[in-house]
């Protein structure tokens, strides 16, 4: 069995897991904006994030000779360690719930500030739990006040949000007060109303003239072409969906941590902890059955005004699955990272990797135009959330410590 024993190996997982962890959500996101349901890419995403714990499991949790203190992936299985077991698979659960709400979260409050928000609340919430379950190894003084960046960037989030919205409203308000918009073919946005526009035949919902990339014209377009329709919907019912996202998200890394490292003395005498490879392969089952179970029977009992569709359905859409295939694979290695990096280091400076909506607004803003044509005070919002959580990654790093 491989384990990270230095820092600065703990510190290069971590990195690697902020890119890919950053990554997945933006691939997820422009699939629902083509208009491909949600619950045909989730169901295709957890098949490859399950993967990807199989493969880090038969590799790393395999690569050498185990021994009675640590053994291997494959030896640990048939060990009587079911309290930890549990302890891993209920980490898993509450991920897969998390990672469910924020694919409908994405779409009401955007990418960016969705994984603002619910990754502070992780880091606010799990961090401090992870702090005490380490045995407070990382260093308070540094810690705590990266704790602090993330909660300010958390309330920066929030102000963007509602900036952008006023921005996007007033754009909207302007394209039918310009009389460019029939009010009798419309969606509702707050009052405002936004025309379907012309067809291209061959690429579907899609318009025939490609809007400028942030006016108005372009927020109609994403709308008609999405799958999760948002105007008129109230912001609160996507920030409701969000904090609830980032509630999940700060319980499953405290869960994991007792799981490897059984700080509440649930084990048997003799019986050696889990490690993490065996650990994160129970926490992606569960994980995996609580997506399966969730997503087919929205399938035919969809939330949000979604369309019905059936399995037979989802088997025979192919339409954009190796993205979302790719993005279970992003995750599933994302998350192992982090936890890799978390046993070496701390799982409390491992929450580092939260700071991932650096990438995502990366990608949100290169790929899908958000807060373009924005006002300054939404650019001023903007930067400063993202200075907060380059401060906040820093400064968590910065308190890695080293377990005995």
């Amino acid at each position: 069995m491989y384990l990270v024993e230095s820092k600065g190996g703990a510190i290069g997982c971590m990195l690697l897991s902020l890119f890919f962890l950053g990554t997945w959500p933006a691939i997820l996101t422009l699939l629902e904006r083509r208009g491909r349901l949600p619950q045909h890419t989730y169901l295709d995403y957890t098949i490859t994030n399950l993967l990807a714990a199989v493969i880090i499991a038969f590799t790393f949790g395999e690569i050498r000779a185990g021994t009675p203190e640590a053994p291997n992936f494959l030896q640990q299985l048939s060990q009587d360690n079911w309290s930890s077991v549990l302890f891993a698979m209920a980490g898993g659960i509450v991920l897969s719930l998390g990672n469910l709400a924020t694919q409908y979260a994405w779409a009401f409050v955007g990418l960016s500030v969705t994984e603002v928000v619910t990754c502070s609340i992780t880091v606010v919430i799990g961090t401090t739990l992870n702090y005490f379950l380490d045995g407070k190894i990382n260093r308070a003084e540094i810690l705590f006040p990266g704790v602090g960046c993330f909660l300010i960037a958390v309330c920066l989030g929030s102000a963007v949000h509602a900036s952008n919205a006023a921005d996007n409203r007033r754009k909207l308000n302007n394209l039918l007060g310009n009389g460019k918009v029939d009010a009798r073919a419309i969606y509702v946005y707050n009052g405002t109303t936004a025309n379907e526009g012309p067809k291209d035949v061959e690429n579907g919902n899609e318009s025939t003239e490609k809007a400028e990339v942030g006016t108005a014209d372009f927020l109609v377009e994403v709308e008609n072409r999405r799958s999760i329709k948002v105007f008129g919907r109230s912001a609160i019912l996507g920030l409701s969906i969000t904090f609830f996202a980032g509630f999940c998200f700060s319980l499953f890394s405290p869960a994991f941590n007792l799981a490897t490292n059984d700080q509440w003395h649930t084990l048997k005498e003799g019986v050696p902890h889990l490690s993490v490879y065996t650990a994160f392969f129970y926490f992606s089952v569960s994980c995996f059955i609580v997506a399966i179970i969730l997503n087919i029977s929205f399938l035919y009992r969809p939330v949000l005004n979604l369309p019905k569709t059936s399995f037979k359905a989802y088997l025979n859409d192919w339409n954009g699955r190796g993205w979302a295939l790719l993005a279970g694979l992003l995750c599933g290695f994302g998350n192992g990272l982090q936890f890799m990096g978390g046993q070496a280091a701390g799982y409390a400076a491992a929450d580092a990797v939260q700071a991932l909506p650096l990438v995502s607004t990366f990608w949100g803003v290169i790929i899908f135009g958000e807060y373009r044509r924005s006002s300054r005070k939404t650019y001023v919002l903007l930067f400063g959330m993202l200075f907060m959580f380059i401060v906040a990654v820093g400064v968590l790093m910065a308190s890695s410590g080293h377990r005995k």
